[in-house]
């Protein structure tokens, strides 16, 4: 296992912020009710709606990504694999958040499939390492 923070490390911790990126985007109207956050942000509409489910969808890709670093950096996977994967991830997550924004549905899903075969590649790296 490694002694210091990998590349891939840093995109874990990185892509645990991305949520928020877009939550501050949702709720960037002004008027948000923190009495109520669920109920406001059910109400919200158009592009500020689009960042809230971008939000969503992304705390719910981080579990599995988080899972698939960790596990191949235990594994001894291939570093440079492993931080490459990793890296992609966050820029894909980033750019499936912006293209959902953006109502770019093909273009988002496109994304989204390349971030989901980062973090299947992670597990692969973790399955295939040499003896």
């Amino acid at each position: 296992m490694p002694q210091t923070m990998t590349l891939a490390l840093w995109c874990v911790l990185i892509a645990a912020f991305i949520p928020f990126v877009f939550a501050g985007m949702a709720k960037s109207q002004g008027r948000f009710d923190n009495a109520r956050p669920r109920a406001w942000l059910a109400e919200l509409q158009g592009w500020r709606q689009r960042a809230h489910w971008a939000q969503l969808n992304t705390f719910e890709a981080f579990p599995p990504f988080a899972a698939g670093v960790i596990i191949a950096e235990m594994t001894g996977g291939s570093q440079a694999w492993v931080n490459g994967l990793a890296v992609a991830f966050v820029l894909l997550r980033l750019g499936y958040g912006f293209a959902y924004v953006a109502d770019r549905p093909t273009l988002r899903s496109l994304v989204w499939t390349g971030a989901f075969a980062c973090t299947v590649g992670l597990f692969l790296t973790a399955a295939f390492v040499r003896a």
